[in-house]
């Protein structure tokens, strides 16, 4: 699944949010539905979107969450790969 979150940042003049998906698969393949470079892909986990876009992603299936369901997914999300490459280690 992709997402999109609620927090409108000023960027110049326009209004931007954060797009995340379960997989980098889901969230490139939404990054190319709806126009977005990969080359503005931020630490490799989401893109900053502007307001018609974030729609774009809607209309396409993303699904609206708030800024702190974000945090706490790609929090769990980052656990999980630590957690992963300290199994490998051992």
């Amino acid at each position: 699944m992709v997402y999109v979150d609620d927090y409108f940042a000023d960027f110049r003049r326009m209004k931007m949010c954060h797009m995340i998906a379960d997989t980098d698969e889901e969230l490139d393949a939404m990054a190319d539905r709806i126009g977005i470079e990969r080359r503005w892909k931020h630490n490799g986990t989401h893109y900053d979107v502007y307001m018609s876009k974030r729609k774009l992603a809607i209309e396409n299936g993303a699904i609206e969450i708030s800024v702190f369901v974000l945090a706490r997914m790609e929090h769990e999300k980052r656990k999980k790969k630590h957690e992963k490459e300290n199994n490998l280690k051992k």
